[in-house]
């Protein structure tokens, strides 16, 4: 999409501090991080929601997305890391991941 930041930043028209990329995602700091290290990760095939991602793009984000998730855990104190899926503030399917220090406790259904 030609107005879509996210594809802007695909396609090196706005720099952004990249931390993984392969053929069909993205990885990048968040510009206005929740927490540190907070990442976006964007699959580079332009979809507005998660599910109109093809299987493909989508099974790879998600590998993707555990990937950094485990190498987020490797720093000192982080104890999970929070995922989410959006699509509503820039209309281009992406995942933040929050690294969170400690470990949350489940709580009981």
């Amino acid at each position: 999409m030609d107005d879509c930041i996210f594809c802007k930043i695909i396609a090196g028209q706005i720099p952004a501090e990249k931390i993984y990329e392969d053929d069909k995602v993205l990885a990048f700091i968040d510009k206005n991080p929740k927490v540190p290290g907070h990442t976006l990760l964007i699959p580079k095939e332009h979809s507005t929601w998660f599910e109109e991602m093809s299987d493909e793009v989508s099974d790879h984000v998600f590998r993707i997305a555990k990937k950094l998730a485990r190498e987020m855990k490797k720093r000192p104190n982080i104890g999970y890391v929070q995922v989410g899926i959006v699509g509503k503030d820039v209309p281009h399917t992406h995942l933040h991941l929050l690294p969170q220090i400690g470990r949350e406790k489940a709580s009981a259904l």
